[in-house]
């Protein structure tokens, strides 16, 4: 029988270790059936978190809640609440199905309903028939699976993945990562995700906390906490820049016209004149061009920059260009850095979508 989602709690949670680092969680709530991805650089504090969080430690002061009740890692029955999957499988020698089964057995389940369990759990994973398989011949997709498949039988109300995915190869990870997202989704279990990759964390989670220092120093929606950064350590911390601030002048059939500086962007959206906000326009939704190509007459933000800063990503190239005191990003690729020919102090065209600016109210406290 399966149960019901739960809401998970952490309130007032501190803990201080000899080394002089302290983790302080005034609050932080994870909906029922939702997925919490924790980001952040290492040290932040995001395993420290988790493992309180799934009740494998106590905090020194505070309470881990669980649909409103308090919980401690103490109490047998709320340990069973919980499972973990880690950065490695940590598979026993025994075949894949004695794997998915170890914890049933501990927990003393019944022979015929440990087959079915996991039986039923390999399919959810995508390994049906793997249960007589030896572990040890799983290629490293397939043995985090079946971690996954060990945790999932246990039919947890709270589950803890921590960096599951990280030492799997970049098309693999890729993969897996939307395969763990449509199971979690469709098992609708309250789930604590942490990773150091924004692209998997916006993949997973529907919430993202950014951590720092021991502190989650912003919490939000996913696309809101990616998409338009709190504040300039959290725009670096991303990789992209700095938000920016400006003041809604007009508002009509859901265009808005935002006064940024001197310079006014029209984004989508439906905040009325007057109010403050926060946007960012992500680089990968901007065209830089020397001269406007046809076919973008639908793009309402045209606005001519000067190239401050040129640097390799990757296999791309971000472009900095600022204008009147406001500085946006476009990626693009080399070939269109040697064919448009930009260096640092040239001036350059960037195009957007209104749709591409997004937008969210200025908080108070910023």
């Amino acid at each position: 029988m399966s149960r019901s989602p739960v809401e998970l709690e952490l309130v007032g949670v501190e803990r201080e270790y000899k080394a002089g680092f302290r983790l302080s969680i005034p609050y932080l709530r994870v909906l029922a059936g939702s997925t919490l991805a924790l980001l952040g650089p290492s040290g932040a504090g995001k395993s420290t978190l988790l493992e309180i969080a799934g009740l494998l430690e106590a905090p020194d002061k505070g309470e881990v809640r669980v649909d409103g009740v308090s919980r401690s890692p103490r109490d047998k029955e709320s340990r069973r609440l919980t499972a973990a999957v880690f950065q490695r499988p940590y598979l026993i020698k025994a075949t894949v199905g004695e794997n998915v089964a170890y914890g049933l057995k501990l927990r003393r389940v019944e022979r015929r309903e440990i087959a079915h369990r996991v039986s039923e759990t390999l399919k959810v994973v995508g390994l049906s028939g793997f249960e007589d398989r030896s572990a040890g011949a799983l290629s490293g997709g397939e043995a985090q699976r079946v971690a996954l498949a060990r945790a999932l039988v246990l039919k947890p109300q709270l589950l803890m993945l921590d960096e599951p995915l990280s030492s799997l190869d970049l098309m693999l990870k890729r993969r897996m990562q939307l395969e763990f997202s449509e199971i979690l989704r469709s098992r609708g279990i309250t789930t604590v995700y942490v990773t150091h990759d924004h692209d998997e964390a916006l993949v997973l989670a529907d919430r993202i906390a950014i951590m720092r220092d021991g502190c989650v120093v912003t919490e939000g929606p996913s696309d809101e906490v990616i998409g338009v950064p709190q504040d300039e350590w959290t725009a670096s911390f991303l990789g992209v820049e700095s938000p920016l601030s400006g003041v809604v002048e007009s508002s009509s059939a859901g265009l808005m016209q935002i006064r940024v500086g001197q310079t006014v962007l029209q984004a989508s959206g439906e905040y009325e004149a007057g109010e403050r906000v926060r946007l960012a326009v992500r680089p990968e939704d901007v065209t830089v061009w020397k001269q406007l190509p046809e076919g973008t007459a639908s793009v309402r933000n045209r606005l001519d920059v000067t190239v401050t800063s040129l640097r390799r990503s990757g296999v791309s190239w971000t472009v900095v260009g600022s204008v009147d005191g406001v500085s946006l990003a476009a990626l693009i690729s080399g070939a269109a850095v040697k064919e448009l020919g930009v260096s640092e102090g040239d001036v350059v065209g960037f195009a957007f979508k209104a749709t591409a600016v997004r937008v969210v109210k200025e908080r108070a406290d910023v």
